[in-house]
C-alpha cells in the first residue's frame, strides 16, 4: 500500500481518477500534445539519487501544466522541499520507506517556502 505524502503529513490515496505515467527520463516535447485533458501525472523516481523527475515536474509546470502533479517511488525526507519547490503536489512512498522515515521526518520539512534561500533573499535586512 502507498503513503502520501503532503504539506500536512501522511495519508491515503485519495485521487479517485487515472493517472498520466511517465518515466523520469522522458523528454516532456515528446508528448507534447497528449496532456490535452490530462488532470494528474505522476512521475516515477527510480532511485533517489536520480534527480531528473524533479527537472520534468519544472518544465511541465513552465509548460502550463495545472493539474496534480506526483512524484513516486525513490524520493527520501531530504528531497521533500526539492520536490514541492519544482512542481510537485505531493510524493507517493512505500510503507517501507515510511518506516525508515517517519512521517516526522517528512513535515521537517513541509515549510519548503519558508526555507528557500531565495525566500531568505528577499526578507528585510
Amino acid at each position: 500500500m502507498s503513503i502520501i505524502v503532503t504539506d500536512a503529513g501522511f495519508g491515503p490515496d485519495t485521487h479517485q481518477g487515472d493517472w498520466f505515467d511517465l518515466a523520469s527520463d522522458v523528454d516532456p516535447t515528446a508528448f507534447e500534445g497528449q496532456l490535452t485533458g490530462v488532470s494528474a501525472i505522476r512521475v516515477a523516481f527510480p532511485g533517489f539519487a536520480d534527480g531528473r523527475g524533479f527537472t520534468l515536474a519544472a518544465r511541465l509546470r513552465r509548460a502550463g501544466f495545472t493539474g496534480r502533479l506526483r512524484a513516486a517511488g525513490h524520493v527520501i525526507a531530504d528531497q521533500y522541499a526539492m520536490a514541492r519547490r519544482s512542481g510537485f503536489d505531493e510524493v507517493e512512498i512505500d510503507e517501507s520507506l515510511a518506516a525508515r522515515q517517519p512521517e516526522a521526518q517528512w513535515r521537517a520539512r513541509a515549510d519548503w517556502q519558508g526555507h528557500d534561500y531565495r525566500a531568505r533573499l528577499r526578507r528585510p535586512a
